[in-house]
């Protein structure tokens, strides 16, 4: 009797096959999602719209300053300590809204504290996926660690070339501890939190713009700022690079 051949399950297909599905399904529902917002909200997504939400919110912000700067710190640890995408476009974001002073303290903290609740969770909840997934950086990081101790941390902290959430789950499964690791975070990422909130507190505000249209934008005073928050993050590379590099230089006999 014939036998034919059995049916193909759709789980044998190669994993990068299933992630290309995955990435076009996430597009579709994307895509699907900002229709649905623009033609259900698209009356209330003009400039001069946004601009009077902006100022609503301005007035939410004089007269409640303290629970405005505990409802950004929450958003903040929330996505860093859950490894959610967006977290620079977020620390712009918050600048922009809150200022140069108070947005750097609340960032700072709160994405520093992200990154302790992203580390504690690696380290207690999940060792074995972190471990499957960044074993070979596991490795590394340990070798580097008992080579350069806690300045590797701040080595990584400061010259954004792994992933944040990387550094915070592989973190965790090393023998540094929870202490240490807070401290040299919150010290390495300083000057980059700085520069983009920086970047962040020199964006017109909508009204600005409502009201003088991209002129706001491209005036003298503000084109030099902006150029300034450009150097700076082109330039917080290189510095941390020349930081790590007399370090290692130091330590040569």
């Amino acid at each position: 009797m014939k036998q034919f051949p059995a049916a193909k399950n759709s789980n044998d297909s190669p994993p990068e096959v299933r992630g290309t599905y995955v990435k076009l399904l996430l597009g579709v529902v994307m895509i699907v999602a900002v229709a649905g917002i623009v033609w259900k909200f698209g009356d209330q997504l003009t400039l001069s719209q946004l601009a009077k939400q902006e100022v609503r919110f301005q007035q939410f912000q004089n007269q409640n300053p303290v629970l405005t700067l505990c409802i950004a710190f929450a958003i903040y640890v929330g996505v860093t300590g859950l490894s959610l995408p967006g977290a620079a476009a977020m620390t712009l974001l918050f600048a922009w809204l809150l200022g140069f002073w108070p947005g750097l303290i609340t960032i700072s903290l709160a994405s520093t504290t992200g990154a302790v609740v992203a580390f504690l969770l690696s380290r207690y909840f999940l060792r074995d996926v972190v471990a499957r997934h960044f074993g070979k950086q596991l490795d590394s990081f340990n070798q580097a660690l008992q080579a350069d101790g806690p300045f590797y941390l701040f080595t990584l902290r400061l010259i954004p070339a792994v992933p944040f959430f990387v550094i915070n789950a592989v973190m965790g499964l090393t023998q540094i501890r929870v202490s240490t690791f807070w401290w040299v975070s919150q010290l390495g990422m300083l000057p980059g939190t700085m520069v983009y909130v920086y970047a962040g507190s020199r964006v017109p505000t909508l009204q600005q713009l409502a009201d003088k249209g991209v002129n706001s934008i491209f005036s003298p005073g503000q084109m030099i700022q902006i150029l300034i928050a450009l150097a700076l993050l082109g330039l917080l590379p290189w510095v941390g690079r020349k930081i790590v590099r007399r370090f290692q230089a130091s330590k040569s006999p």
